[in-house]
């Protein structure tokens, strides 16, 4: 699957939670948050296409809505990244 059609259903699915995704530019990464009551998302637009899916892939793990479509944990999965502060790492 080419990656701007990953990029697009991960950006779908998290519209779908009810999440705002936003393209802005700064010294960030990207990652999930509340401004009153808006949930957003906010990823940095100078990430290569990589690197922003890389971020709404960890935003959707961590909203983690039930009933995602198989091509979507199929992304999921290929993008897994180890949990670095958990007590199995030591």
């Amino acid at each position: 699957m080419k990656k701007q059609k990953q990029l697009d259903l991960l950006e779908e699915a998290i519209v779908s939670t009810g999440h705002k995704v936003r393209y802005e530019k700064g010294s960030f990464i990207g990652g999930d948050c509340r401004v009153k009551e808006n949930k957003i998302v906010v990823v940095n637009r100078f990430l290569p296409i990589e690197g922003k899916i890389a971020t709404l892939a960890a935003v959707l793990r961590k909203i983690n809505p039930p009933g995602l479509p198989p091509e979507l944990v199929k992304i999921l999965d290929t993008l897994a990244v180890p949990d670095l502060f958990s007590s199995e790492n030591g």
